[in-house]
């Protein structure tokens, strides 16, 4: 079998395409990235870890904002997720100049899917290294996908992706409740990462970023749609206190 695994357009002869099972090692190989659809938004979390203790932790950028109401989080190899990121970025401001609005989460996860499969059964290329967690809320609601490398995606109620996996999957069939709030969801999240997290977790070593469908008031009474936001090192700090 393993001279299939050699050629991405060719399958074995058990259906497979090998190289995708090897993508997908490469995101198991990756950082444990957690999300969570709450009743009136979504989280979603993953470490922060360096192969040294030299690298400075806040120049890491596992999470990104799509557009206001889009967030982004990733498990596996971190070129790859830049590329995807420009692609996200350019399909959500395309889809605003047409339509004068942030795209259906949807709709970008669509967009994004369909990159990661023409790359699977195309010649020159190699599958993506990662896999995606996709939050947002649109008319819809709030909205949680998973895009895997081989274009395939879903949408969860909670899930988790990366070196530990199998095991925060668990945890959070056993802690998931259909009508969790926000605020719980968060921390929820956070003990997720912390069943697998080696050493000591503290702000600087995880990410998590959140969006609310509840509209936030100006300061002129005016009521705006709440943004896709990444929490302050102080405001997990204040989480991780109430946790431990």
């Amino acid at each position: 079998m393993d001279r299939y695994s050699f050629s991405l357009t060719t399958f074995a002869p058990n259906g497979k395409l090998l190289q995708i099972e090897h993508a997908l090692a490469a995101v198991g190989n990756g950082s444990t990235s957690v999300g969570i659809k709450a009743a009136n938004g979504v989280v979603i979390a993953t470490e922060k870890k360096t192969g040294s203790s030299l690298i400075d932790v806040s120049s890491l950028e596992h999470m990104v904002m799509i557009c206001d109401s889009i967030g982004m989080v990733y498990s596996g190899m971190g070129p790859d997720f830049r590329v995807l990121v420009s692609s996200a970025r350019k399909a959500a401001q395309k889809y605003r100049r047409m339509y004068m609005e942030d795209p259906p989460v949807r709709i970008l996860v669509k967009e994004l899917a369909s990159i990661m499969q023409e790359f699977t059964q195309s010649g020159g290329v190699r599958p993506f290294g990662v896999s995606l967690l996709i939050a947002g809320v649109d008319d819809r609601g709030p909205n949680l996908y998973q895009v895997d490398p081989s274009g395939s995606y879903f949408p969860w109620k909670a899930t988790a992706i990366g070196k530990n996996m199998v095991n925060s999957k668990t945890f959070l069939e056993k802690r998931f409740d259909s009508d969790i709030d926000l605020e719980d969801a968060v921390y929820t999240a956070i003990l997720t990462l912390k069943e697998g997290f080696e050493g000591q977790m503290t702000e600087q070593s995880i990410d998590v970023g959140v969006i609310s469908t509840i509209p936030t008031t100006q300061a002129d009474g005016e009521q705006k749609a709440s943004k896709f936001q990444r929490l302050t090192p102080a405001e997990i700090k204040d989480y991780l206190s109430n946790v431990a």
